[in-house]
């Protein structure tokens, strides 16, 4: 009778331990910021040769993924002129982190010959 109680207590505190463990991975999950771009493309060729491959790469190395691109269809208002961009990431501190590293601002020059861009950041919320 007492290896019964034991192995019934055993699996109780497992299952609690268990579920208090996930409680707090639940809890530490943070849902991805936004990063929206409206580019207004002045070259288009120069900007899908020159600029668009190596700046897919730098987001990608960056932890960003590509959630949207193309032309945006309007609902209410001006559309972006050219192309809008939706890339999702792991936190608003790694959006910062890639707009803010010498390769992205070094890139940028190249793309700012062949567009205008008009960008900002939005935190996602909880699920």
């Amino acid at each position: 009778m007492k290896t019964h109680f034991t192995i019934a207590l055993a699996m109780l505190a497992g299952f609690g331990l268990g579920a208090i463990a996930v409680q707090g991975l639940h809890a530490q999950a943070k849902p991805p910021a936004y990063y929206i771009a409206e580019n207004d493309v002045t070259n288009p060729d120069a900007y899908e040769k020159e600029y668009l491959p190596r700046a897919r790469e730098l987001i990608k190395a960056n932890g960003g993924r590509y959630v949207a691109a193309g032309k945006a269809t309007s609902l209410e208002g001006e559309p972006p002129k050219s192309r809008a961009v939706v890339i999702a990431f792991d936190g608003m501190e790694k959006i910062q982190a890639w707009r803010n590293s010498a390769e992205f601002k070094e890139h940028r020059k190249i793309g700012d010959k062949f567009a205008t861009f008009r960008s900002y950041a939005i935190e996602g919320v909880p699920q």
